[in-house]
Order: C-alpha cells, then structure tokens, then sequence
C-alpha cells in the first residue's frame, strides 16, 4: 500500500511549480489527475527536442499522473468541474491571482462543494503591492533573497540552476497539503493552503538573513570578503557557515574539474600534510580556526596547488581517507550516468509511448513501507473517458456529445 493510496488530487496546475508539487504527491501514491484545457498544459509543447511529441519539460514534472481535458469556460465544463470537487480530496492550482474565483469558484463556493477539500493555491507574493505581479523561477529567486547574496564579489547576482523558486515552492506546497490532511483526520474540515514563490525562496535563503544581523556587530569573518557594507555581500563559493569551504581545481582543468573542500578544525592537520606543508599544523599562523580565518583565501590557494596535479575523483579518495569533508563538482553529463544515483532510484529510465525511453529524477523521499515507482506522464486527455465514466458515470454516448461540444 502507498503512503497516499486514496487520496485524490485534482490537479490544475501547469508549467512547474505546481506540477512538481502534485508529481511528489502522486509518487507517494495519491491518485492525480491532472485537469488541462483541451489544448494542454502549455509545457507539452514547450522547449521539444522532438516534433509533435511531449517536451522533456513536460514529461519530467508529471510521471505518475492520469490526465482528463475540460473547458472550464463552458457551463457543462464547470458543471463537470463542480463534481470533480466533490469527489476530490485535494485541489491544487498555480494560476496567476484571483483567475479561480473569476471562473466562479472562490474558495467559499468550493468550501460549499466540499467541507473536506484541502485548496493549495500557489502564487508569486503574499498579500501586498506584489500580489498581482507576475512570478518566474528567477524573479523569485531575485526577491526572495538568493540573487543578492549569489555570485563573485566584484560581479553582478546570479541566479541558481536550482529550480528553488518552482520546484522549491512545490515541496513547501507539498508540506502544507500534508499537514492539511492530518489536520482533517481530527477535524474533519479540509483548509486553504497557500505558498507564495517568494516566501518559498526567502526560507531556503534564511541563512543570509541571519548574516544579515550578525553584521550589526562587526564583519563576518567566516566570509572572505575583504569589504563590508551594510548588506549580505556575494561571497562566491564560500559556505558562509562554520566551517570555511571553497571550490578548488582540479587536473585536466575543464570547466567541471573542481572539489569543493571543507576544513574543519580537525580536518586541517590531515590536510596540511598531504599538500606537503605538514610544518603548517603547528604554526601558531596557520594552527587554529581563528588563526586560519583572516587568510581564507592562501588557505585554499594552498590546497589548490595540490588539487591542480590530481583529478577531482583521486582528491576525493585522499581527503575522505581522511574523513575531510568534499565533493566533486559534477556536471549534468555525470550525473546522469551516475551509477550510484541510478541504483538509488533517482535517475530512472522510464519508456513513453511517443517518445521512447528517456531519463528523468526519481522520488527523492524514501519510505520504507512505500516504495515508488515511477511511471510515465500521461498523453493530453488520455483518462479522460475512464475517469468520467469511473467516478462521474458518464456513458460514451454523452462523452460523445462533450467532445463535440468542445466541453473535452
């Protein structure tokens, strides 16, 4: 038995904060059908790499899901939609503010359909001047806090290649579903859930918010800026944390050939004797973690000049001989022919009917009663006739006349 066998989730999300909020649910085994207007969640078509086929995008945010069309626009639509709701455990949408409530369905009307129904809404902002703004992965990221404090000292914010604002925001969605449901095993009532991207990305960035005030009392001297204003500078690949790290090169010398390196106060020993400066273990200069944070960077240059005569992968054996902290920098092409992460289940190949097998992450969340197995995303509208005529008792004769009627 899944850990959410039963549950049912009507899911009206798109592109992919949403979708990968209900493709984590469906993982852990909650039936999602995912509701999309006749002509589709707008990334089937987006970013293809094949003709008339479904995008990656689109594929690999949606495994596990069954799909049904409607047009919400028309009455027999929403007449449809209102006993899907009924039947529904979850509602998820991330249309942009107000767009739900404009086609008939505030969250009363909906309460009035279901008392049981937990309505997860994401949106951009919270409730202020922002709420009708428009939100992107990286507009998030810009004003959630983690461009500002992202990137080289003398150079401009950059943006992560973690989805934090989209997928990000779909985990805390996760969150907020689940603990709505435990809540209506007590009450008995279903609730409003609601995370805006911003608010998401402003937690995953609290750190910098801490470091924010620590600078009130003086530098952070875990940072190894030479300047300090008023704000959180960008730090490049510093931790920023307690224990100083840094990425340092590697041989060959390719864009990827980097290990990221932590030194921990017992980790310094170790490592000042395989640089070949074991004389700096006892140098009152060098001996101590305070000693040691006035001059970050000749620390790692340090280690740099050993690391550039080894590859990534024999730095990494040496230093966990050591149990010193690391890791690889590995690119995309690694880490999807990365042996350990396949036989961990999170690069899987799955085989889709229009496209043929492709590769896509698995569910991170391991339960040891409720495996996942992840299965393909569904065509535009392929449940549809079973789902109607499953839970709605919808004959083919009246889907018939629905499709004619451009209802589905």
């Amino acid at each position: 038995m899944s850990a959410l066998e039963g549950v049912r989730v009507l899911d009206m999300t798109h592109v992919q904060s949403g979708p990968s909020a209900t493709q984590v649910l469906a993982w852990l085994g909650a039936d999602v059908v995912k509701l999309e207007a006749p002509t589709g969640d707008i990334t089937r078509r987006q970013l293809r790499d094949l003709d008339d086929v479904d995008s990656l995008y689109f594929t690999m945010l949606n495994c596990n899901k069954r799909s049904i069309t409607l047009n919400m626009k028309s009455e027999r639509g929403k007449e449809i939609f209102t006993r899907l709701v009924a039947d529904s455990d979850v509602l998820v949408e991330n249309f942009g503010p107000g767009t739900v409530d404009r086609m008939g369905f505030p969250w009363e009307r909906l309460r009035e359909i279901n008392p049981r129904l937990v309505y997860a809404s994401i949106k951009g902002f919270g409730e202020g001047p922002y709420t009708h703004f428009k939100a992107y992965e990286v507009v998030a990221q810009a004003m959630g806090g983690s461009m500002s404090t992202t990137g080289l000292e003398d150079g401009p914010p950059l943006a992560t290649g973690a989805q934090i604002g989209d997928s990000g925001t779909g985990i805390h969605t996760v969150a907020g579903i689940l603990a709505a449901l435990l809540q209506r095993e007590r009450t008995g009532r279903g609730q409003r859930v609601s995370v805006a991207m911003q608010h998401a990305v402003l937690n995953l960035c609290r750190v910098k918010l801490r470091d924010q005030q620590r600078l009130a009392h003086g530098p952070l001297r875990e940072y190894p800026n030479a300047d300090f204003g008023d704000e959180v500078p960008r730090s490049g690949n510093a931790s920023g944390g307690g224990q100083p790290g840094w990425a340092v090169r590697c041989k060959p010398g390719g864009p990827n050939d980097y290990i990221y390196v932590i030194v921990q106060p017992q980790g310094w020993a170790p490592i000042a004797r395989l640089i070949g400066r074991p004389e700096l273990v006892e140098d009152p200069d060098w001996a101590t973690p305070e000693a040691r944070l006035s001059k970050l960077d000749k620390m790692f240059s340090l280690i740099e000049e050993w690391t550039l005569g080894l590859d990534k992968w024999e730095v990494l054996a040496a230093l966990n001989e050591h149990n010193v902290p690391c890791g690889p920098i590995l690119s995309t092409k690694e880490i999807i022919e990365d042996t350990s992460l396949a036989d961990n289940d999170m690069i899987v190949t799955v085989d889709h009917p229009e496209r043929g097998p492709f590769k896509t992450v698995g569910c991170p969340i391991k339960l040891s009663d409720s495996p996942v197995r992840v299965d393909r995303s569904p065509l535009l509208g392929e449940h549809t006739a079973e789902i109607f005529q499953e839970r709605l008792g919808i004959d083919e004769a009246e889907l018939a006349e629905l499709k004619a009627n451009g209802v589905i």
